[in-house]
């Protein structure tokens, strides 16, 4: 565990709190005269945070898949008990087809789809001999498991409540002034090697920060606070951020173009970019926004500039009256929630209802780990019936269970190991608790002060990240035996059994893993980018796709979020790389929906044509074919020399040059119509 041997007062708070609400879910468990009142304890612990939201909603998910779990329970054991195969082979594909469904969801909903494929495996596997008791157990399960949740939400409701509102204000204001830096970096000097190592930092920390805040936003109706009722409020924000990334980024790589083909930015195109900067000010004047539209246009509608500078000088200008809306757009928001916090009543939401959020789902690796899930438990299940092991229950259960915990993982062999390491360490101590020190606690409060150095200890390096892993394998490697375990009949013969099951299902989980599901964080990077490819085809060859660009932006930080920790570990310029990559398919995405957007301001027959070819362009880099973009310049070239020769087409202007700079960065600057 961590080196450090005392714990801070939060970390005491949090174990003191967890460990009143375990003590009170076993007593009440015990009175109700519940067959395994343990399973209370330990849920209690499980469903602990730090986080006062985090424990409501991740109760209200777990009792949901507990729910679930028996359902499958009562409804697969009784009619398929008559079957060791058939029933084994039931339950391996309910706890994958759960497993599948959670690695979908990616959300806090996605706890219910995991507890409801492993908690089957929990209920069910022990009791295949006794299919006649199935619907007693399972709703004693239900209740233990029921009452262990009640309880620990009530205890970290009412006793000093920590609510999510500082962590997800902080990362608020975090990611806004990360914004306005950008923002503020943009005129800085090209050839500046620590202003380009900065611009690169921010957007690393702007994306996982908006990923982190979608990801939060979804605890904030639990929360204990005031911030429940800005939940609204927090959404839109995610989403205003969002859209207000693929400005920046296609800004700064607007400007770029502009330094080499005049040699430094002109003076108006600086002053309107100085404007807008100004404008992310908190005491920026009301109609800031006015005149900088006012600047920026201004330097587009010189016709003594070459057709390829007034192009640029009007992406230029669209993307600063893009980025400065939407900062006040933000700023608005960002004091919706604050007036939330204060206690007074919502304010009616902003705009149109926005969709959902979609976050990046790998549905082929989800596949291959709702297999890896299946496999294991089936080997596990077949090692125990040829077997004829007594124990072999807690093999299967192991199996399921270990599986699931770290499907999220791209290689979960390591953390499966530290896992095990810890519970090999719990097995001396379950032993000492189950075989010496239950037998002798006569009353609950002997239970109590017997188990309560143990679980304090444990639950203070719960509340450490770095140390969270390992305390969680040395509880539920004693908790877990005190819950499947008989203590009035407890023997040696039945404790080593029941270990030994667990730690071969467990090693039966690492080892199938390791053959079948784990792999290579360079290996995910180029499926993420492969998904990106898919979108944008999908985006030009369907306009309604296009059309939701925020989501889009939404799910591209995302995957640049997921490809920042997997291209950390490489060569020193890897990440960077990889993140400016992901920001010019970002870029590449936005340009198309606008070009979706006012697509009716252009010739029908040679916009058609375009996004055909970029339809199949992209599907192509998709598939990682053998295909050469040049192509689509000439036809970008002609579309973009018709819209600077009409007027009122400035928009349409503005995505084919987002089109032109991002697939052809070192195309002439001389356009051919």
């Amino acid at each position: 565990m961590s080196a450090r041997p005392r714990f801070s007062r939060q970390e005491w708070l949090f174990s003191l709190k967890s460990f009143f609400a375990a003590m009170l879910a076993l007593y009440l468990s015990s009175r109700f005269g519940l067959p395994r009142p343990f399973w209370s304890m330990m849920t209690a612990y499980i469903v602990a945070h730090p986080l006062a939201g985090h424990v409501r909603s991740k109760s209200l998910y777990r009792l949901c898949g507990t729910v679930l779990g028996c359902a499958a329970t009562v409804v697969l054991i009784p009619s398929l008990s008559g079957s060791p195969l058939l029933l084994s082979l039931a339950l391996a594909l309910w706890v994958g087809s759960c497993l599948y469904l959670s690695l979908m969801e990616r959300s806090a909903r996605s706890y219910a789809f995991m507890l409801g494929g492993y908690s089957a495996a929990l209920i069910g596997f022990p009791l295949v001999d006794a299919p006649a008791a199935m619907f007693d157990i399972a709703v004693a399960r239900t209740e233990e498991i029921a009452i262990g949740i009640v309880c620990a939400s009530l205890v970290h409701s009412i006793v000093l409540p920590a609510s999510l509102a500082p962590s997800l204000v902080g990362l608020i204001d975090r990611t806004l002034g990360d914004v306005r830096r950008w923002a503020g970096d943009l005129m800085s000097p090209g050839a500046d090697d620590e202003v380009r190592k900065r611009l690169a930092q921010d957007r690393r920390r702007i994306a996982t920060d908006i990923t982190q805040l979608r990801l939060l936003a979804t605890h904030v109706p639990f929360d204990t606070g005031g911030l429940r009722w800005t939940r609204h409020a927090v959404g839109d924000l995610h989403d205003g951020l969002a859209a207000l990334t693929p400005s920046l980024s296609a800004l700064e790589d607007r400007l770029a173009a502009l330094r080499d083909a005049t040699r430094g930015v002109p003076d108006p195109v600086a002053r309107a970019v100085a404007q807008g900067s100004a404008c992310l000010d908190a005491d920026a004047p009301a109609g800031a926004l006015e005149s900088v539209r006012a600047a920026a246009r201004a330097e587009s509608a010189d016709r003594r500039n070459s057709s390829w500078v007034r192009a640029l000088n009007i992406d230029v200008a669209a993307h600063v009256d893009e980025l400065v809306a939407g900062w006040l757009r933000c700023n608005a928001l960002r004091a919706d929630i604050a007036a939330g916090l204060a206690g007074h009543a919502p304010p009616p939401k902003r705009g149109e209802a926005s969709r959902p959020s979609v976050l990046h789902v790998d549905r082929g690796l989800a596949l291959r780990s709702a297999f890896t899930v299946v496999l294991s438990t089936c080997t596990a299940c077949a090692a125990w019936i040829f077997s004829g092991w007594r124990a072999g229950s807690s093999m299967a259960m192991a199996a399921a269970v270990f599986c699931s915990f770290f499907a999220t993982m791209d290689d979960p062999v390591p953390g499966m190991h530290k896992f095990l390491v810890a519970l090999l360490w719990s097995m001396p101590v379950s032993a000492f608790y189950i075989l010496g020190v239950m037998p002798l606690a006569h009353d609950f409060g002997m239970l109590v002060l017997c188990i309560a150095p143990l679980f304090l200890v444990v639950g203070g390096y719960l509340a450490r990240p770095a140390s969270s892993l390992t305390a969680l394998g040395m509880f539920f490697g004693v908790a877990g035996t005190l819950a499947l375990h008989d203590i009035a009949s407890a023997d040696w013969v039945s404790f080593l059994e029941g270990n030994l099951a667990l730690f071969a299902g467990a090693l039966i989980a690492a080892r199938v893993t390791a053959i079948v599901r784990s792999v290579s964080s360079e290996w995910s990077a180029r499926r993420i980018h492969r998904a990106t490819w898919r979108d944008l085809s999908g985006m030009a060859a369907r306009p309604k796709r296009a059309l939701a660009r925020d989501a889009f932006a939404g799910r591209m930080l995302d995957r640049i979020a997921l490809l920042v920790p997997r291209t950390a570990g490489g060569a020193a310029d890897q990440g960077s790389e990889a993140v400016q990559l992901a920001m010019r398919e970002l870029r590449i995405g936005a340009s198309i929906g606008v070009l979706q957007q006012h697509r009716h301001l252009l010739p029908e027959t040679p916009v058609r044509e375009l996004l055909a070819a970029l339809e199949r362009a992209f599907l192509a880099q998709a598939t990682e074919s053998l295909t050469r973009l040049d192509a689509l310049l000439p036809q970008i070239d002609r579309l973009l020399a018709l819209c600077l020769a009409s007027t009122g087409c400035e928009p349409a202007v503005s995505a084919l040059v987002g089109l032109r700079s991002d697939l052809f960065p070192s195309a002439p600057s001389d356009l051919q119509p």
